[in-house]
């Protein structure tokens, strides 16, 4: 008998299965519109895109109460998409464009890309005015994984949905605790 973790691997497989020329087609096109100048940015954009959540976090920690409460939704939605992407990346064990086979650190899902979409998509629901800056913000960082050929095409896509999915479980985990939240009384 299948137990559910095999049933959502075997569902995974049949699913990407068909689009693997898809990958291996953008793959070659990125590979062949490469610059030197473009791979350096591109490098920069994934090695700081953590730099960037962690300053993120620290500014709402200091700049008022909706900016921290923006803070504790999308910790609420990080623990679940990283738990997700590191089971589904030691699960799947899918090797990366560039070779690289090691189980831990698997292809399928990208965790830069997941990290950033879901921060985008906690970010934008909060703050309207940042919706577009943000999504493409983390369109950004998921394009320089591939770039840089440590993921196909449909790691970041799985990525973005994983987090689309934190996102959302953070507003309604976020919504059902403010619902509860007594208020102190006036003094």
């Amino acid at each position: 008998m299948m137990t559910n973790a095999g049933r959502w691997v075997l569902w995974l497989g049949l699913l990407t299965w068909p689009l693997q020329p898809v990958d291996d087609a953008v793959r070659d096109w990125m590979r062949a519109n490469q610059s030197p100048g473009t791979r350096r940015f591109m490098e920069v954009v994934s090695s700081k895109s953590r730099v960037v959540l962690i300053a993120g976090g620290v500014l709402g920690l200091v700049t008022g109460q909706a900016a921290r409460y923006c803070f504790v939704e999308t910790a609420v939605a990080l623990i679940p998409v990283n738990l997700a992407v590191e089971g589904l990346k030691w699960t799947v064990n899918r090797t990366r464009p560039d070779g690289d086979r090691n189980r831990k650190n698997s292809s399928f899902p990208s965790s830069h890309a997941a990290n950033a979409f879901a921060v985008a998509l906690v970010v934008g629901r909060r703050y309207n005015r940042a919706v577009i800056p943000m999504l493409l913000a983390a369109g950004l960082v998921a394009f320089s994984r591939m770039y840089l050929d440590r993921h196909w095409l449909t790691d970041v896509l799985g990525s973005l949905l994983l987090a689309w999915g934190g996102a959302w479980l953070a507003g309604r985990v976020m919504s059902a605790w403010q619902s509860r939240r007594t208020l102190p009384a006036k003094t």
